[in-house]
């Protein structure tokens, strides 16, 4: 069994990793420029769907991309991101063109 502390000082060494890995010494700080990004995307900055939430995270790994040196891992996961973005899309706009038939 995984002990809580280990989880803990995993994390730890995670955050001082990404802090080498995104070239800033007060760790990985991407969260701000990821919101104002999903904020400027959206126009109303609501997190209601799970398109959106892939959404966030496809902009999460794109301020990534563009902090540090070169992290092939940020692109794949934006492509990985897009796919299950527009799946969740299709899922959610079909129901939504159903929902709006049966009116």
């Amino acid at each position: 069994m995984t002990k809580a502390n280990q989880i803990v000082q995993a994390a730890l060494q995670h955050m001082e990793d990404r802090a080498v890995t995104y070239d800033n010494q007060g760790g990985e700080r991407s969260i701000g420029k990821t919101v104002a990004a999903f904020n400027a995307v959206t126009g109303d900055g609501n997190m209601d769907t799970e398109e959106r939430g892939w959404l966030f995270m496809l902009l999460l790994k794109a301020v990534r991309s563009q902090q540090g040196s070169f992290k092939l891992d940020n692109y794949e996961d934006l492509a990985a991101y897009a796919g299950l973005m527009g799946e969740a899309a299709s899922v959610e706009r079909v129901e939504e063109m159903r929902a709006v038939g049966d009116d």
